[in-house]
């Protein structure tokens, strides 16, 4: 009798932890649909190098992997990262990504090309041209 209970509480356990893994894989999924003018993010660069959108609107960063990342105004030149803000660009100071996750910018409420990187990973540059 003893062995029937522990084999049941057992077979519990094993179908209570499949279910939290399976719910777990289905919440990862959710970043990639979340927010307008999205630039999605690898493990260590943006999939697209620029985006445009119009003045007043955000932009949405997704990190499509595990990795995380932090935003920044600035670029990566010649291998170091050079933080800058340009005029009209709203402030970015180390905004974190997780990662599978996503997070918003702006708005971006002037004119012009603005620069964002990531602190973290070398050469990860984003441009935001905005009409």
């Amino acid at each position: 009798m003893m062995i029937r209970l522990k084999r049941v509480g057992i077979t519990t356990v094993c179908a209570a932890l499949l279910t939290l893994l399976l719910a777990a894989c289905s919440l990862t999924g959710s970043a990639s649909s979340t927010g307008p003018n999205q630039v999605h993010m690898d493990n260590t660069s943006f999939v697209q190098s620029s985006i445009t959108i119009k003045k007043g609107e955000s932009i949405t960063l997704v990190s499509d992997t595990l990795v995380g990342h932090t935003i920044a105004n600035g670029a990566w030149q010649n291998g170091a990262g050079q933080p800058a803000q340009e005029a009209g660009a709203p402030k970015v100071d180390n905004v974190i990504i997780g990662g599978n996750s996503s997070g918003t910018i702006g708005p971006f409420n002037s004119a012009g090309s603005f620069k964002l990187y990531c602190t973290v990973h070398s050469g990860m540059n984003l441009t935001v041209i905005v009409h």
